[in-house]
């Protein structure tokens, strides 16, 4: 692994001016032979089996799909399986990704995957929903993060033995972006207010640089409310009264954490799905980056966070038909056929609850498939089509 960190070391600057030299017009999506090829990454712990689970969803609904499988984990990772990851996703435009333990490496393969091809827009939606009792109701909040610099810059060192010092990068090139496409996203799903969470009191310089680019992007939405809100009196809201936010945008910390806690407001890691958003390439996974290896080959991890995972990848796609089946049957074995898994309060097996899924599914699909048309050259980033 050392040969992948120094390669990627080298690529952080590359890819900083990568993304000030974007062009938007760039297509990100490729077919061949009528079907879209999607890299299937595997991670690690439940990652694998996750995996052929959402293969044969997507096959059940007669998505227009063919697979590139790259079984790229902590335990196999190289110089080689790693750029060929790299190769796939740019080739094909579009990834799923199981999670990627960084516990057997000196830098997180997930935060490389980002980096090199600045994905630089994480975005999770939080909603309650009816098949999962929660303490609080109501509940649909976008977080967008920056992905790409902060604290995840992985720029350490040890001055002197024993004093190690830690760089965190805010730049206002990423700032801006990252704040335009929060507030992009707010006005194509007519949401009506954008929190820009902080630690600006404290970090006056970097926070203060986040807040400063945020304010100057709201003032060219005067329809979308703005304000900001520093990030540990944030996740006592978040407990406390949720329903107060709508689109939230932060820095790459923060963003992990805010995620997390929303993801436990409405049901939890394996119920929520997340995206990660260049100018030229998408990766979707779960929305909380758990690998589940305590819980790996014990057949009881829950499926529904990435099976939304890829229904939002073909809904990115512009397969909405297929999108909506795929998440309606697993919300129909939620609720109608009452299987869950034990995270959920259920007894189900994973296999139990995806078999369930595909019957719900077969159901719901025409014996022809839904009808579809390959996506033309776009010459915009399609908000509409993130959910």
């Amino acid at each position: 692994m050392k040969s992948i960190l120094r390669i990627s070391t080298r690529n952080v600057f590359l890819s900083l001016h990568r993304c000030l030299s974007t062009n938007l017009s760039t297509p990100w999506r490729t077919a061949y032979g009528g079907k879209y090829t999607i890299t299937l990454i595997h991670g690690d712990g439940v990652g694998p089996e996750l995996m052929e689970h959402v293969k044969a969803a997507i096959r059940c609904v007669r998505a227009p799909i063919d697979f590139e499988d790259i079984p790229l984990s902590s335990n196999v990772a190289s110089d080689e399986l790693f750029e060929q990851a790299i190769t796939a996703v740019r080739r094909n435009g579009v990834a799923l990704k199981g999670n990627i333990s960084s516990q057997n490496l000196s830098r997180s393969l997930n935060v490389l995957l980002r980096t090199r091809l600045d994905l630089y827009a994480n975005v999770i939606r939080c909603k309650t929903s009816p098949v999962v009792p929660t303490r609080h109701s109501d509940i649909d909040i976008l977080v967008v993060r920056e992905n790409t610099e902060g604290e995840y810059s992985s720029l350490e060192h040890e001055s002197v033995p024993g004093v190690v010092e830690s760089l965190k990068i805010i730049t206002r090139a990423k700032s801006v972006k990252i704040a335009r496409f929060a507030f992009e996203l707010a006005k194509h799903h007519d949401r009506k207010k954008v929190t820009a969470i902080h630690k600006a009191n404290i970090m006056k310089l970097s926070d203060g640089l986040f807040i400063d680019c945020c304010r100057e992007v709201a003032a060219e939405y005067s329809d979308i409310k703005f304000d900001t809100m520093i990030v540990d009196n944030t996740c006592m809201q978040l407990v406390n009264r949720p329903t107060q936010f709508d689109v939230m945008v932060m820095p790459n910390l923060y963003g992990n954490i805010v995620a997390n806690v929303c993801a436990g407001l409405v049901g939890g890691s394996g119920f929520v799905a997340g995206s990660n958003y260049g100018d030229r390439y998408a990766i979707f996974e779960q929305g909380t980056r758990n690998t589940g290896i305590g819980i790996a080959g014990k057949n009881i991890a829950n499926p529904s966070g990435m099976l939304f995972a890829a229904a939002n990848m073909l809904k990115f796609l512009g397969l909405d038909e297929h999108c909506s089946v795929i998440k309606k049957a697993v919300l129909t074995t939620i609720q109608e056929r009452k299987l869950k898994t034990p995270d959920i309060g259920g007894s189900a097996t994973t296999t139990e609850f995806v078999q369930s899924v595909l019957n719900e599914i077969a159901q719901m699909t025409p014996t022809i498939g839904f009808d579809y048309q390959m996506q033309k050259r776009q010459n915009a980033f399609l908000y509409k089509n993130i959910d």
